[in-house]
């Protein structure tokens, strides 16, 4: 069984910054690509940032500039550092990643549970 499990959401004000992180546990042979994804209020699940197993990261033009996501893959951990936060950044972000338990193995997706990052202004 897998696990992703979001910690470091919380209550800022606007211009405050967060870091959250990701921590992928179980039946891991192998992580593909790594990313934050969030949902606000009454809209879908947006993505926010990818990161590949060869470090290719792809950014929301929304946080372009602001945000950085990273990973460390002995430890199964994506990071997402939230800077110059905004009222409209409000949302839970989820971690996501693509796996495979074994090398015969199909990739799947997983989720988080998320974590909820509220900015006020």
């Amino acid at each position: 069984q897998v696990r992703m499990v979001e910690s470091g959401g919380g209550s800022v004000q606007a211009g405050d910054s967060l870091r959250l992180s990701c921590v992928a546990s179980g039946s891991i042979f192998e992580i593909g690509v790594m990313g934050w994804y969030r949902q606000a209020p009454g809209k879908q699940r947006e993505l926010v940032a990818t990161v590949s197993s060869g470090l290719y990261i792809n950014y929301a033009d929304s946080v372009k500039g602001r945000f950085t996501i990273s990973r460390d893959v002995a430890k199964n951990t994506v990071y997402l550092q939230m800077n110059s936060l905004k009222p409209e950044d409000t949302a839970v972000y989820y971690c996501n990643m693509e796996s495979r338990s074994a090398y015969y193995e199909r990739d799947t997706v997983y989720w988080g549970k998320g974590t909820l990052v509220t900015v006020s202004s």
